[in-house]
């Protein structure tokens, strides 16, 4: 157990130094190639720190293990607005002014919904996961068109701070994009052979390694851009860096993972997990929208609920994995 314990605290480590990396000269050539900050911030960004949960379900789906595959998505989900968002909230309340934002909040709400129905049966299987990719597809192509038009977001404003910060020319932009795609292959393969055996040595279930350890490792890019961006105040960045990760975790990650292996789906899947990752997104859409006048925005006793949800549903986790065996 110790040589797998240590492959997975290096494959974390060595995961979340390449996805920075990855997104950081991803971003950089977007904007060296003229893409404009609006699409680098939903697309690049967002969807780019979900590189690691990407790698990770598509090796562990191609070795056979589709269950450390879907844990990581939704439990990377639960952990982006339950331990991220909640904590940056409980730091300082974030004000939600991107219309971007906005428009993609009750999206995610209906892709998470779609995998609900997807699951019903008890399996994800390929042409499940196609329609997934399908739908991101064409989420992406739509983002674009609009991305084009539209002007003045400050999730803009706030990208495109965020790059006048950590100018890069496109050399390197490209440099860096190549070695963080290469190191995420390399600590994705550490990363899900030190998780796979850590969850045969214990006897539980790999979903239960993918919704605690492995989706915490993976989320780490999010919760250092988020943190980052909350320094420079740019509060659209930290909620969009959220809500974009979770649609392309949902519709991406899922979708690829159950293309390469179909995905078995147990009932606890649907009761516990699904409905704790639904429940979240319902609190966070209902915080950042607004209602009757208040506006759009997470206050420190909203980011602590969140944060209660996310440490509660952990430690009922734990306990299944010390009880020995649990699903």
């Amino acid at each position: 157990m110790i040589l797998p314990a240590v492959a997975v605290m290096a494959g974390l480590v060595l995961l979340m130094w390449s996805a920075e990396r990855f997104v950081d000269g991803a971003a950089a050539t977007s904007a060296r190639l003229g893409l404009s900050p609006l699409l680098i911030g939903m697309l690049v960004i967002g969807f780019g720190t979900s590189a690691p949960e990407l790698v990770v379900s598509a090796l562990a789906a191609g070795q056979g293990n589709p269950g450390l595959a879907l844990g990581n998505a939704y439990g990377s989900n639960i952990a982006n607005i339950g331990l991220i968002l909640g904590l940056v909230a409980l730091i300082s309340p974030l004000a939600v002014h991107s219309t971007v934002v906005r428009r993609e909040l009750p999206l995610l709400g209906a892709a998470t919904l779609l995998s609900a129905l997807l699951m019903w049966g008890g399996v994800i299987g390929r042409l499940e996961g196609a329609l997934l990719l399908v739908l991101l597809a064409a989420f992406i192509g739509v983002s674009v068109v609009r991305g084009l038009k539209q002007g003045g977001d400050p999730l803009a404003t706030d990208t495109a701070e965020s790059l006048a910060e950590h100018p890069m020319s496109l050399a390197a932009g490209l440099a860096w994009t190549g070695v963080g795609l290469v190191l995420l292959v390399i600590s994705s393969r550490i990363l899900v052979w030190g998780a796979v055996s850590i969850a045969q040595g214990l006897g539980v279930s790999d979903l239960i390694i993918g919704l605690t350890v492995v989706a915490v490792g993976t989320s780490l890019p999010e919760l250092a851009s988020s943190i980052s961006a909350l320094r420079r105040r740019e509060h659209d960045l930290v909620l969009g860096n959220v809500v974009g990760s979770n649609l392309f975790n949902t519709l991406g990650v899922v979708g690829l993972a159950a293309v390469i292996h179909p995905i078995q789906v147990g009932a606890e899947v649907l009761l516990r997990d699904w409905s704790l990752m639904a429940a979240m997104t319902v609190l966070m859409a209902i915080f950042a929208l607004g209602w009757r006048g208040r506006e759009g925005r997470i206050n420190r006793l909203e980011g602590a609920a969140l944060l209660a949800m996310y440490l509660t549903y952990t430690a009922w986790l734990v306990h299944l994995v010390l009880r020995g065996g649990g699903a």
